[in-house]
């Protein structure tokens, strides 16, 4: 059964590993590019990258170009499950609550007939 990950469903975390979800498994995106897709400063994709790669779920390479530091990243094979089961929890929340809501809706409110 699917389960919800705290770790990954931080907003930010959740939005950081859609886009890696997205790159080939040979494919790695940079912490400069990865920073301006998502809106966020240094320190704070910093701090949200050191818990993804604490869990697993990311691949941290840091590496020089002309004498220049350059992080890259990736997911995980670790990362990719946890993603994928925590998206599936999240759709069979979504199947749960869509048709209560529905039901809900097609009915009028107690107390609401009739007012303006």
């Amino acid at each position: 059964m699917a389960q919800f990950n705290e770790i990954i469903h931080e907003p930010v975390r959740l939005r950081l590993m859609a886009v890696l979800m997205n790159l080939t498994d040979e494919t790695r995106i940079s912490f400069t590019a990865l920073k301006e897709v998502l809106e966020v400063t240094d320190g704070n994709l910093g701090t949200h990258l050191s818990r993804l790669e604490e869990a697993g779920y990311i691949l941290v390479e840091k590496t020089f170009v002309n004498k220049k530091p350059h992080t890259y990243l990736a997911v995980t094979a670790r990362g990719r499950s946890a993603f994928s089961e925590h998206v599936e929890a999240l759709q069979k929340i979504l199947q749960v609550s869509l048709p209560v809501a529905q039901h809900r809706a097609a009915r009028p409110t107690e107390g609401m007939q009739g007012a303006t």
